[in-house]
């Protein structure tokens, strides 16, 4: 039964797979991931190279390098458990796999363990994961619209994305949230973003860290009459954000968008200063 299911989930995503899977970055990705592989599969390179095989095969796995995949393959398993966006999954399987490289190409020769190791660096350095460019309804803010925009009209509820797009977290998150802003988009329910890694004073007046030691980013911020609700993830005594998903189902629940949008399409039919009553939505 699992096995249908990814093979459903596979052709479901095709579309989404082969669009993405052509841009520069995920193919310099794949390449090195598979880096080992290559070496020691190919004929005329992998006879040169060491081996701890019983049978002195050169060009075939020994136990060890055995047992370094299948430690990948666990790791991998377990991180994309949680894992919520193609993107998300295929960002674990090439950091790791590539953590794997590293110590496979040392042990096989420390000259192409350094080199390869190198080529890491200047990956990290040069080539970075597309940004999401697809369809959406949001607002981008900079520190002198945000607070304009959010009190311009206290019958709007907004829904704020603070974010850095340097954090993997918020790069993987950008789909889900396009996708809850073309869902729920309404005149009385807006959907916001604003670069928190930027505009730094404005993180530190709404008390978001930046910091990668807090994992703060992204956070979620929902305001009605200008005021701030709610917000996810929270923040424990130490200023390091509570674990929580950001998964489309997650959002919709601990939001109660459905029950929002629904009050917001109200709006409508209310004065131009009538709030929208937070009780309408919160118990």
């Amino acid at each position: 039964m699992g096995l249908i299911t990814g093979v459903i989930a596979f052709f479901y995503h095709l579309p989404q797979i082969y669009k993405w899977l052509f841009k520069p970055y995920y193919i310099l990705s794949i390449l090195m991931c598979s880096a080992f592989l290559i070496l020691r599969k190919c004929p005329g390179l992998c006879e040169n190279l060491n081996t701890e095989r019983e049978d002195g095969n050169p060009c075939d796995f020994d136990w060890r390098e055995v047992e370094i995949l299948m430690f990948l393959s666990a790791i991998v398993m377990m991180k994309n458990r949680r894992a919520i966006t193609l993107e998300q999954h295929a960002g674990n399987l090439f950091m790791f796999s590539k953590v794997a490289n590293v110590i496979l190409f040392f042990r096989l020769d420390i000259r192409l363990g350094i080199f390869y190791f190198a080529l890491c660096i200047a990956f990290v350095m040069t080539c970075k994961p597309p940004l999401y460019m697809g369809p959406e309804y949001i607002k981008y803010f900079s520190e002198k619209t945000i607070d304009e925009e959010l009190n311009h009209d206290t019958r709007v509820t907004w829904i704020v994305e603070f974010y850095a797009n340097w954090s993997p977290e918020c790069q993987s998150f950008a789909p889900v949230f396009a996708d809850l802003s073309l869902k729920y988009n309404c005149a009385g329910l807006r959907f916001g973003k604003i670069d928190a890694g930027r505009y730094g004073e404005v993180a530190q007046r709404y008390k978001v860290s930046t910091s990668p030691l807090a994992k703060q980013l992204p956070t979620l911020v929902l305001f009605q009459s200008g005021r701030e609700v709610m917000r996810r993830p929270m923040v424990d005594n130490k200023c390091r954000a509570v674990s929580w998903t950001f998964s489309e189902e997650n959002i919709i629940r601990e939001f109660n968008l459905n029950e929002l949008f629904e009050a917001s399409k109200k709006i409508k039919g209310r004065g131009e200063n009538s709030p929208l009553p937070p009780e309408e939505v919160w118990n």
